[in-house]
């Protein structure tokens, strides 16, 4: 199994014309050669995958990476209404300089870039 430590960072909105470092993701994942979340290895392994929320001024929410059938979430607690979805994460690498999006529990998409992958 080849885990990774991924960081995905606030691309370009109109808040932030410029993106955000401060606004981020860090993920641990499984990813295959072509850096695409290895199925096989995720389910061997559930509870390795995880994800950190870090926004300003508020808390580092700690959380899992799970599996819907609609797709790909960050959850922090049991239930699904803290989750947010994940578009692109179940077939699209995450190699440094890609983007993924994130829909926040308000509703709010959110692009993020893939910065790290370690």
């Amino acid at each position: 199994m080849n885990w990774k430590h991924v960081r995905l960072e606030l691309a370009r909105t109109s808040e932030f014309p410029d993106g955000s470092r401060d606004c981020a993701y860090e993920l641990v994942v499984p990813l295959d050669a072509q850096g695409v979340i290895d199925r096989k290895a995720f389910e061997a392994a559930r509870g390795r995958a995880t994800v950190q929320r870090i926004w300003p001024h508020q808390a580092t929410q700690r959380g899992a990476i799970i599996r819907r059938k609609a797709g790909w979430a960050f959850s922090y607690a049991p239930g699904d209404a803290d989750d947010e979805t994940v578009f692109h994460l179940e077939d699209h690498p995450l190699a440094v300089g890609n983007y993924v999006t994130v829909t926040e529990t308000n509703g709010e998409r959110l692009p993020f870039r893939v910065v790290r992958s370690l």
